[in-house]
């Protein structure tokens, strides 16, 4: 039975998030925000609603740390991996090569991210006292705090550099008979959707762990990580084949920054334990590592724009992306076990 309820959990979320990238191209389009902003910001945090509600109830509810922290890390890695998915689907040339700066800063600031919540597992398990009122660690006020500075930054870049590269590939029709205020209520019914699933997805993700007698990391990692990104997944593919490229890859690096920056603050303050990322495994450093280098070759990708590897539509630099994701889901497992 359990193995049936994730199947339907990962439906309704599936389903949910099908219709995002034509409301994200329709609010886009009526506001001026742009596909890069729109994908950094909104539709980044509603495909990221599943990892709030899971990860809150994991530590609330279930009391599992772990599941909670492998899910954020184990979704950091699933969405980079979308982008080799992207490119494999996308036939008009390797994705990377096609897209602007903005998400190279997007990119980096992600990095950031991941990078200090990694060091703040290291030193939690270090000895260093980082308790902030005898109940949260200090290093989740600094993220949350650099997720902030992360936006601002974002939005300051857009208002400088329009989304020129989206307007060359973009095949969206313009919605002048669109009401944008029933886009937006559609926005919110998608988003109730996903948070019900993503609460269901706690529980499912304990009794994996206790049926098959994996680490909850490992489980948070690999099985709940790969349902609660399937919005980022669903999304980004859509967008893609609309021909939003900026607004498909923004929306899973711009996930990246919200699961690390808000989502580690949130559960904090829900676990009763103490500072959070003292009571996880050690082992969510690695999978943080792993992020951090296919991070590395998407800013590559972008930049340098290697030769075409295979087929004339395919970069090399996504499948060194796929190649690490692979690696890491190994390593992982072996670790996990």
């Amino acid at each position: 039975m359990v193995w049936i309820q994730f199947a339907v959990c990962l439906a309704i979320i599936i389903i949910a998030g099908t219709r995002l990238p034509k409301y994200g191209d329709i609010i886009a389009e009526k506001t001026g925000l742009g596909h890069v902003w729109v994908g950094i910001v909104l539709l980044a945090t509603v495909t990221s609603l599943p990892e709030v509600a899971t990860g809150i109830s994991s530590v609330a509810i279930i009391q599992s740390p772990d599941l909670a922290i492998g899910d954020l890390f184990g979704a950091s890695l699933i969405n980079l991996g979308i982008i080799a998915v992207i490119d494999v689907l996308y036939k008009k040339g390797p994705v990377l090569h096609l897209l602007g700066t903005g998400i190279v800063l997007a990119t980096i600031l992600s990095m950031l991210l991941i990078a200090a919540a990694a060091a703040s597992i290291l030193l939690a398990h270090s000895g260093f006292n980082l308790n902030v009122f005898g109940f949260i660690g200090i290093y989740s006020p600094i993220l949350f705090c650099l997720f902030l500075i992360s936006q601002y930054m974002l939005f300051r870049f857009k208002t400088r550099q329009p989304d020129t590269t989206d307007n060359a590939n973009s095949q969206s029709t313009t919605y002048a008979s669109v009401s944008l205020k029933r886009t937006l209520l559609y926005f919110g019914l998608t988003a109730i959707a996903i948070v019900g699933a993503g609460i269901w997805l706690g529980f499912i993700g304990d009794q994996i762990s206790n049926s098959t007698g994996l680490k909850a990391s490992f489980v948070g990692t690999l099985f709940l990580a790969f349902s609660t990104t399937a919005p980022e997944m669903v999304v980004s593919i859509s967008a893609a084949r609309m021909g939003a490229l900026e607004m498909a890859v923004a929306n899973v690096v711009g996930s990246n920054l919200f699961n690390i920056g808000v989502i580690i603050f949130l559960i904090d303050l829900f676990f009763s334990e103490g500072p959070i990322l003292k009571y996880v495994s050690t082992g969510h450093i690695l999978t943080a590592l792993f992020a951090l280098m296919m991070s590395s070759i998407v800013i590559i990708g972008i930049i340098f724009r290697p030769k075409f590897w295979m087929k004339s539509w395919v970069g090399m630099d996504t499948t060194f992306i796929a190649i690490l994701y692979i690696a890491a889901l190994v390593t992982l497992y072996f670790f996990g076990r």
